[in-house]
This record gives structure tokens, sequence and C-alpha cells, in this order.
């Protein structure tokens, strides 16, 4: 006599909704977090370049630069905190990779989790961690001299205004991250992009002491911008045109590279 057994047919577990999805993301993001608790050089690696570039612009090429160090703090400081905060971006596409070379989204992808919460959790925590960054310039910065003319409103614009494009930033060191084969590459790769963009820029000197041919790209530069909307929102003068231009470059880059983050990530894992 034969006999059958009957299994249950498998059925896919149910794509997790928007409260779940959203759920599912911050506990992500806080585990990216709370790795900071177990691995202190995680939050030193943002404090030390801040402290260092710093220290470093204002004491070695203040002087030279404006003739005193503390009339170059002041034009340069937002400059220094929008450069860290494109090269905090960074660790972005760091973590992302190490996750996924260390297997860590396998195990992630095994759980009753949305897919996209491994990939939005990293880009969540990233962003927050600007916030650390900002606070340390912006306090190191008062106690070597910097003064806010704006107010507290001026402050909480300038930090609105990075927070928006280090998230939209993200999403091409989300896909630097995913298309590395390794570490090394993913900082080769982001440096090789960033350094040029940041120091052809005036963040660190005015535009109209540089040759008439890089002026031209200076203008148009989104670092260029963005260090005009912060320096605008923290030391006074013209804001609107430089924060709406570095609002549309943000959203350009999350348009552009959002898209193709995903679809990376899909390919990925």
């Amino acid at each position: 006599m034969t006999t059958f057994t009957q299994t249950a047919p498998v059925t896919a577990s149910p794509r997790p909704g928007i409260a779940a999805t959203v759920r599912h993301t911050a506990t992500l993001a806080w585990r990216s977090l709370v790795q900071i608790k177990h691995n202190p050089m995680e939050l030193l690696d943002l404090s030390v370049q801040p402290i260092m570039f710093l220290l470093l612009f204002t004491y070695v090429f203040g002087g030279a630069i404006s003739g005193s160090t503390g009339d170059y703090l002041q034009f340069s400081l937002p400059g220094l905190i929008a450069q860290n905060m494109l090269f905090a971006s960074l660790t972005t596409a760091i973590g992302l990779n190490t996750d996924i070379t260390k297997g860590v989204f396998d195990r992630l992808r095994s759980l009753p989790i949305a897919r996209s919460a491994p990939l939005t959790g990293r880009i969540l925590a990233d962003t927050l961690k600007q916030v650390w960054a900002f606070a340390l310039f912006l306090g190191l910065g008062m106690v070597l001299g910097f003064r806010v003319q704006t107010g507290v409103l001026g402050v909480v614009g300038a930090l609105a205004l990075l927070l928006t494009f280090a998230l939209a930033l993200s999403w091409a060191a989300v896909l630097i991250g995913l298309t590395a084969e390794n570490q090394e590459k993913v900082q080769i790769v982001a440096f090789s992009l960033m350094m040029p963009i940041t120091f052809t820029s005036n963040a660190f000197v005015p535009t109209d002491t540089m040759p008439g041919w890089l002026q031209k790209w200076v203008e148009i530069n989104p670092v260029t911008h963005l260090a005009d909307a912060v320096r605008g929102l923290l030391s006074g003068g013209p804001v609107a045109s430089s924060a709406t231009i570095s609002v549309l470059w943000a959203a350009g880059l999350a348009v552009v590279f959002a898209p193709l983050s995903v679809r990376a990530f899909r390919n990925r894992t």
C-alpha cells in the first residue's frame, strides 16, 4: 500500500505595510547608531576630521588668505562644514559595503522584514550622525572665535539644509558602496570624486581670487552654492538664491541616484 504525504503549499510571506516598513527602518537605523557604544572609533572618525581641518585651515592658511585668522574663520567655517558633510557621507558607502561583503545583508534578508529596511536604515542613521559633526564644528568654531550672526533660526536652517543635501548625496554613496568590490575601492572612487568638487569651490577661498577659467566652474559648483547658503544662514547675507539652488541639486541627486541605487541593491541582494 502506497502512502502519500500531503505537504502544505509554500506561500510567500506578505509584504510589510508602510507602518511595518517604517518600524523596520527605524530599528536598523538604531542598530547602526548603537554600534557607536560598542565601537567608539566610529564616532571618533566623525570627530577627528572636523577638528583637524578646522585647526589646519584656520591657523595655517587663515593669515595668508585673509590676513587674520579671525576673519578667515568667519568666512571658512561654513565652507568647512559643507565640505565635511560631503566627506562624512562616505561612511554610508563604506558601512554598506562592509555589511554586504561580511554577509550581514544575507542574514537580514532571511528575516521577515521589509527588503528596503537595511538600505534606508543605514541612510537614516548616517544622516543623523551628521548632526554630531555639525555640532562639533560649530561648537569648536565658536570657541576659536566664530560668531553666529543670525541666531537660533539661522543655525536650525543651516542644519536642515545640510541634512537635506546629505540625505540626497547618500544615494550616490549607496551606489558606490553597492558596486565597489571592497572598502579600498570605495574610498578610492569616493575621494577621487569628492576632492576635486570640494576644493574647486568657494568653500575655502573667495571666487574672485581664482583664475577666470576656474571661476566659471566655481560659480556652478554645487558645493559653492551650499557653502554660500550655509554662510548666509550663519553669518548673514543673501540666502534665498544659494539655498534654492542647493535644494534643486539635492533633488537632482536623489532623482538620478536613488533609482540606480535601488536597482543595484536588488541585483546585489
